[in-house]
């Protein structure tokens, strides 16, 4: 039978996507029926023009967008890490390098042709977010794809050339058609959608839903007693 499939949008560079992340995985290691589930990642580029200056931080770039002084950034970010720490995860904001993520976008897809695209978007996530890694720097995304095992050809080849572009503009076209504004953004089999980092026990409320819609259970009708077929004795 066919798995459910749960898509989600999301960009490499957004902190919330990674807690929303492990909040789904949290969410599938209590799910009974985890191993039917199958998770799609697609792309999503928050800021697809993103050309950031190098030595600009993260909180001083952050502040420029919003308009607001850099110890509100630096507030935003500091509540962002302790968020992150409730999920196990190590947010490092100090050393993160802003960059434009449509490379590591592209990466992913290549690695979902090995069927390594769920280890290629944790890889990225943790690179960025947590090691302070250039994830738009060729010689990075070349060592991640080591990491990950890809073969280093075609690494090399993807670095080199326009490869997947497309697949990321269909995703993001597709997240355009549906309403999609901000990331994560989870459908799950088309028929469900959760916006933002939500708690795992909502993740857990749709997933059981959206099972019990896919495969529902026999339903039992009220009957007099012995109005039934006994297999064991042959009376009916």
């Amino acid at each position: 039978m066919k798995k459910i499939q749960v898509e989600i949008w999301s960009d490499i560079l957004c902190p919330f996507c990674y807690i929303g992340k492990r909040r789904l995985e949290t969410a599938l290691a209590r799910f009974p029926h985890a191993d039917q589930i199958d998770v799609q990642w697609r792309s999503f580029e928050l800021d697809p023009q993103a050309n950031p200056e190098p030595g600009v931080n993260q909180y001083v770039r952050l502040a420029a967008k919003y308009g607001k002084p850099e110890a509100w950034a630096r507030e935003m970010s500091a509540n962002m890490t302790q968020m992150a720490a409730q999920e196990g995860l190590a947010f490092d904001f100090d050393r993160l390098v802003p960059a434009n993520s449509l490379r590591a976008h592209r990466l992913v897809h290549l690695a979902a042709r090995h069927s390594k695209q769920d280890a290629a978007k944790e890889r990225l996530f943790k690179a960025y977010l947590e090691e302070g890694l250039d994830v738009n720097d060729p010689a990075t995304l070349t060592r991640l794809g080591a990491d990950l095992e890809l073969p280093a050809a075609e690494v090399t080849h993807l670095l080199a050339s326009d490869d997947f572009t497309d697949e990321v503009r269909h995703d993001e076209y597709q997240a355009h058609q549906i309403g999609v504004r901000g990331v994560p953004y989870f459908v799950f089999d088309d028929k469900y959608a959760v916006s933002g980092a939500q708690p795992a026990e909502l993740f857990e409320e749709v997933l059981q839903k959206v099972w019990e819609e896919a495969r529902p259970q026999p339903v039992q009708l009220a009957g007099s007693a012995g109005a039934a077929c006994d297999l064991e004795s042959g009376t009916c």
